[in-house]
């Protein structure tokens, strides 16, 4: 999309600049000016965005169908996991959303535009709790030894749903009396009103950091011989969100680094930007489903189940359609006989 954003002194027409942006509002990542000389890395931007959001949406969805079928592996870990999946799915069709909003309408500050905005901006702010709820449920297993069974599936919940909700409506109201411009998408120089959101999200990526550094840590001393099923399931939760965590908490930090001014550094910039934003769902569906053991287990039974159901169906089929003329039922009980 290619908006135009004003830089500098408002009523100085020379500081009006357009500036094409790729991604999202959360992570407004500017690339070239008209002016600069490679117009063709905005468009191979453009092509890994789309291709990267549209293979996050068709793994998620197939993460989310694996775990809505497979009811048996439905304890509070994987209903975690699929509600982190189900934020990256949303997050995705919002993005998608706002890639139709013409250059009319973000200028005219349309009221349904601005409510895409928000939508959007509270499931980006969701990934996060969610995320930050991954992480508070291990530590709470693992570091504190709390007993899984006590721990009630609403309270995360609560976290990963409600808490993001007055975080956006501050942020909403922020914006409709500071700022209520452009859709809401970006923001002026000198005005803070997107920490409002941001600010929350840096503080459980900073926590989640700190929780993940205690679970390592027990698990290198305390938990290494154990060699139950659970402690088994808990490193490997722990190895996706190792991997998991820092990818995601990298592509929300380099919002905040200035990638230079040479072209070569926001070439490079963008690019990284670009795949890390985009293949986000691809990832997590990955790590959380796709490689899950309970997940795999599961999916490998339900399939031997529903073939050897079909083979039943067939085979009743196939006697059902036999002829039982008298002659071949004659033929029968002549050779049971002779057998006897």
């Amino acid at each position: 999309m290619k908006f135009t954003k004003k830089i500098g002194n408002k009523s100085n027409p020379s500081f009006l600049e357009c500036l094409f942006i790729v991604t999202h509002p959360v992570t407004e990542l500017v690339i070239f000016s008209p002016q600069r000389k490679y117009p063709m890395h905005y468009k191979i931007a453009l092509i890994i965005n789309y291709l990267g959001h549209c293979i996050s949406v068709g793994a998620l969805v197939v993460a989310f169908i694996l775990f809505l079928c497979l009811r048996s592996i439905r304890c509070l870990r994987n209903i975690i996991h699929w509600n982190l999946i189900t934020t990256f799915i949303l997050r995705n069709v919002m993005w998608f959303l706002l890639q139709l909003i013409d250059h009319n309408i973000h200028e005219s500050n349309e009221p349904w535009c601005r409510l895409i905005t928000t939508i959007y901006n509270y499931f980006v702010v969701t990934n996060f709790f969610w995320m930050f709820v991954e992480g508070c449920y291990l530590h709470t297993a693992i570091v504190m030894t709390y007993s899984t069974d006590k721990l009630k599936k609403w309270v995360f919940l609560f976290i990963g749903w409600c808490i993001p909700c007055p975080i956006i409506v501050a942020w909403a109201i922020g914006k409709l009396y500071n700022e209520n411009e452009q859709c809401w998408f970006g923001k002026e120089p000198g005005k803070y009103i997107d920490y409002i959101y941001q600010g929350p999200v840096i503080l459980v990526l900073l926590i989640n950091f700190v929780f993940l550094f205690n679970i390592v840590r027990i698990l290198m001393t305390k938990l290494r011989a154990s060699t139950t099923s659970e402690t088994i399931q808990y490193r490997k939760a722990v190895k996706a969100t190792l991997v998991l965590l820092p990818l995601l908490g990298i592509t929300y930090m380099l919002f905040f680094v200035n990638p230079g001014e040479d072209d070569i550094s926001q070439i490079v910039f963008i690019y990284f930007n670009s795949f890390l934003q985009s293949f986000q769902g691809f990832f997590v569906s990955v790590f959380y489903c796709f490689l899950n053991g309970e997940v795999r287990s599961a999916a490998r039974k339900r399939w031997h189940r529903w073939q050897d159901n079909h083979a039943l169906r067939v085979r009743v089929a196939r006697a059902m359609s036999l002829p039982t003329s008298p002659t071949r039922i004659s033929f029968h009980s002549i050779k049971q006989t002779t057998a006897v």
